[in-house]
């Protein structure tokens, strides 16, 4: 099921990608970020408390709240560079560059999560950065 929620993912980032580009060229670009990231907020509390989720709040522990800061700090910087980035590149671009990500979290998850890194991920990252640079130019 994972997969597909990936597909979901991916698509929904094109749909927003494509949405940024098309319209809202008026504002600068923290403020639109931060509208966005307000509904965004908005729409993810009425999830979880329509999936009945919202109660284990109080069981977060110390160390999870220490680690949704950072990764919260790290989600809005990304978003910030990414719609900054879609203000002036071409949406292909910009996406093809951002999917870079796949090449990072390889290298951390080796380094920090104990994942294997074998030859079909090293040749999988070698043509996600290949296809980038190709994306690009």
């Amino acid at each position: 099921m994972w997969k597909f929620y990936a597909l979901l993912s991916a698509f929904f980032t094109a749909v927003v990608a494509f949405l940024s580009k098309k319209g809202v060229g008026s504002l600068e670009n923290s403020l639109e970020t931060t509208i966005r990231a307000i509904i965004m907020a908005l729409a993810l509390v009425a999830v979880t408390v329509a999936l009945g989720n919202f109660s284990g709040i109080h069981r977060v522990a110390k160390q999870d709240v220490i680690l949704l800061i950072a990764s919260g700090v790290a989600a809005a910087l990304s978003t910030f560079f990414y719609f900054l980035a879609l203000k002036t590149g071409h949406a292909s671009g910009v996406l093809a560059i951002d999917r870079l990500s796949v090449v990072f979290i390889l290298l951390l998850a080796v380094l920090f999560l104990g994942e294997s890194l074998t030859m079909l991920k090293a040749a999988g990252a070698l043509l996600i950065v290949i296809g980038a640079l190709l994306m690009i130019v």
